[in-house]
């Protein structure tokens, strides 16, 4: 082996996963350095990454790092693409696409009425705005999310990111359905939760919201013209105090 270029050893390892060829840096130094090429990251980044990145502002400083520091940016720090109101980040392990839909590119019925529903800034959302519900019937959110800004041959998940303000009313013992469709798939998820209290299902993200899991699917291989469709209904009561931050699609570890 360390009679091989670097270069043939970072094309065999960019051929391998991202956990994989961070544990093969530390097989020799040889390893080492081939780990660290563009070679290896260039292809454990997604293929239209550079098209997804152009959409962001900070599109240029982004691709003039290098591939390896941008694939692990992408993964803590998500960035805002799609009019500001979608997001993209990488999944470490896997270096799949996380995508999630901000509040604003949600279709909320009576969104744009301030009886209903207020539009807020949070210091602690990734984006500009979110929704808090000031006091509705009908509670419908509708995120409809393209198969082309997900990977391809992968389980995902879809989550509500929500917080529960102090006032709120006409959650407690409400549940609320989450569904969850791919087009190309018969396979529905659909499920009821109450979300006041917590409950056991959701957790604390760490940024400050809350997520509990809406449903689950698989993305097929050559379907980019497929899409994802997420809702979020209750309609039998009065209800306030719901912060809508988006819906995400993460990959799910099998």
């Amino acid at each position: 082996m360390k009679r091989l270029p670097v270069e043939c050893v970072s094309h065999i390892i960019s051929f391998t996963s991202p956990r994989d060829a961070c544990r093969s840096s530390a097989v020799s130094s040889l390893f080492r350095i081939a780990v660290d090429s563009d070679i290896v990251w260039e292809r454990l980044l997604p293929p239209h990454y550079k098209q997804i990145i152009s959409e962001s502002s900070s599109s240029s400083s982004l691709i003039s790092m290098p591939k390896k520091d941008l694939y692990f940016y992408l993964c803590t720090h998500p960035i805002i693409i799609g009019n500001g109101n979608m997001s993209f980040a990488l999944d470490k392990q896997s270096g799949k696409i996380c995508s999630m839909v901000g509040a604003r590119g949600l279709v909320i019925a009576w969104a744009d009425t301030p009886t209903y529903w207020q539009w807020m800034t949070l210091p602690h959302s990734r984006f500009s705005q979110v929704a808090k519900l000031k006091l509705v019937w009908w509670l419908d959110i509708n995120a409809c999310i393209s198969a082309k800004n997900l990977s391809p041959g992968t389980n995902y998940a879809a989550y509500l990111v929500y917080q529960l303000s102090e006032v709120r009313s006409g959650l407690a013992r409400t549940p609320i359905v989450l569904r969850v469709n791919y087009r190309q798939s018969a396979v529905v998820s659909v499920h009821s939760v109450i979300l006041d209290p917590m409950p056991q299902e959701a957790r604390h993200r760490g940024d400050g919201w809350m997520e509990i899991e809406m449903g689950q699917f698989f993305i097929e291989q050559g379907n980019d013209d497929a899409a994802v469709e997420c809702s979020v209904t209750e309609v039998s009561n009065l209800k306030s105090g719901l912060i809508v931050e988006g819906i995400e699609l993460r990959p799910i570890h099998m």
